[in-house]
């Protein structure tokens, strides 16, 4: 079992990006940690620190739940692209590190995903 991240726009055809729910934590984990916080210490994570005393524009997928939990718009994937894309291009340079490798991967997957939700003006869905 896993999760599926893809454009709500009623295409199959369309690219997604997919991790095992342990990956998919992972790889939060790590953004989280680039964002200069750790995941576990937030509300919903198994910490009491809110979301509030937090600033990241990547907020709307760090804390989206596995399952379930709303679409992210259009507007919201346009802010995670940015930082998301910062966050890749920073890492690259960074090592050649396997599991960094493939969260970077995961994270240049996943900004192609959301390229289409903005260019179509569709939502994220998660699956």
């Amino acid at each position: 079992m896993g999760l599926v991240l893809f454009p709500g726009d009623g295409d199959n055809s369309s690219p997604d990006v997919s991790w095992s729910y342990r990956g998919f934590a992972a790889f939060r984990r790590r953004l989280a940690e680039t964002e200069g916080f750790v995941l576990s210490e937030m509300r919903g994570f198994g910490g009491e620190r809110p979301w509030s005393e937090v600033s990241t524009a990547l907020e709307p997928l760090l804390d989206h739940p596995d399952v379930g939990g709303n679409d992210l718009s259009p507007d919201e994937c346009a802010s995670i692209l940015v930082r998301l894309q910062a966050i890749t291009d920073q890492r690259a340079r960074e090592g050649d590190d396997q599991l960094l490798q493939q969260h970077i991967e995961h994270a240049r997957q996943l900004a192609g995903v959301l390229l289409l939700c903005i260019e179509k003006d569709v939502p994220l869905a998660f699956l």
